[in-house]
């Protein structure tokens, strides 16, 4: 993707994401799960922003076309 916005946005989602797991797979999650489900709230929440931005995202269109004539993006 040659879009900053949408650099940033997969950044931000994989991280929460990330963070998501580490919190799952604590030995206190067996104890309090509010860590963990805190987390993935903020990981969806990244996961929409993303996803509504490339809904408008010039960048992000043209790579979707191009995947559905099976064109490879690189």
């Amino acid at each position: 993707m040659d879009c900053l916005e949408c650099k940033n946005l997969e950044q931000a989602f994989e991280s929460g994401l990330s963070q998501y797991n580490e919190a799952r797979s604590a030995a206190y999650f067996r104890v309090s799960t509010e860590l963990a489900a805190k987390k993935n709230v903020d990981m969806e929440r990244t996961r929409n922003d993303l996803e509504e931005h490339q809904l408008i995202c010039a960048s992000a269109k043209g790579q979707r076309i191009m995947r559905t004539r099976g064109m490879q993006v690189g």
